[in-house]
């Protein structure tokens, strides 16, 4: 007589993992739906939107907000000057920092102990605004475009993490590199860069977003609108109704079949997603570096 076999029962691990995928959807669903809130109500008509209920599908489409965006100049000029910030100040963080990174592990660098502490105190203490504030004037970088490079140039936290990981590469192979008569300049550049390249992707990635999404710099060090920045662009259209109205006003012209169902709120919603695009179009191709870069690069007790 064959037995009927026992219901399998929940054992401890399946358990823990359905808790998992349910608090790790909600964490998913907290973080992005605001994103495609302002996504559905960039892609409602403007006076539509005003009745409400638009939460996760527009109930009237409508592109009419942002064309209204992009046919403001001054936009494409601030994303001009946001992805020239962001390619020369990445580059050159990225470059200085990482030679800092090298000079500490070189076993030669005199008074090397000295340095880490002195890194560290940067990190915790400041000057304060006005200083700094007086430091860029007496400089000449106010309102140049420069004022956006030369203090990036160097981070500390970012410095600990490429040389918590330039200490792990074999030792020997410097020392062979050596042997066969390269410089220091040749094994920074053509030995060092290279094997470096899931920290450095990593520190990239901070850096880019750090620049992207900078405005206190356009906002306090520099005057021009040349060099305001597409973050700066954001706050004003948000923070002052009479910009975003503007755009409405100033679109009447191109789009008239549309732009009278304009509202400043859809506006907003537009800017914000044009502003935010590009980093989440960028970040998946840097993505897979991330864990293992910060993992490899983790500081060791």
């Amino acid at each position: 007589m064959l037995k009927r076999k026992p219901k399998s029962k929940l054992n401890g691990n399946t358990f823990f993992d359905w808790v998992n995928y349910v608090l790790m959807g909600i964490m998913a669903f907290v973080m992005l739906y605001p994103l495609w809130y302002c996504l559905v109500g960039s892609l409602n008509e403007g006076t539509d939107y005003l009745r409400g209920g638009v939460f996760f599908w527009p109930r009237k489409w409508s592109t009419a907000s942002y064309r209204a965006v992009f046919l403001d100049s001054s936009i494409m000029n601030a994303f001009a000057v946001t992805i020239a910030k962001c390619i020369v100040g990445t580059v050159t963080s990225v470059l200085c920092t990482t030679m800092v990174a090298y000079a500490i592990t070189r076993p030669v660098l005199k008074l090397k102990k000295y340095y880490i502490p002195f890194f560290m105190f940067t990190m915790f203490f400041g000057g304060g605004l006005i200083p700094f504030y007086l430091l860029i004037v007496d400089l000449k970088l106010y309102d140049t475009f420069w004022v956006y490079i030369l203090p990036s140039m160097f981070g500390a936290y970012n410095m600990i993490i490429i040389q918590s990981f330039i200490r792990d590469l074999p030792g020997e192979l410097i020392e062979s590199a050596k042997i066969d008569g390269a410089n220091e300049y040749r094994i920074f550049f053509q030995m060092i860069l290279p094997l470096s390249k899931p920290v450095l992707a990593t520190i990239a990635l901070f850096s880019v977003v750090g620049h992207w999404n900078s405005y206190f710099d356009s906002m306090m060090y520099t005057n021009s609108p040349a060099l305001q920045t597409i973050q700066l662009y954001l706050k004003k259209v948000i923070t002052d109704p009479s910009m975003a109205k503007g755009l409405g006003t100033a679109a009447a012209a191109t789009i008239p079949g549309q732009a009278l169902t304009l509202t400043p709120q859809v506006v907003k919603l537009a800017t914000m997603i044009v502003t935010a695009l590009p980093v989440i179009c960028v970040y998946p191709f840097l993505q897979r570096y991330f864990v293992k870069g910060v993992t490899m690069g983790a500081v060791k007790g």
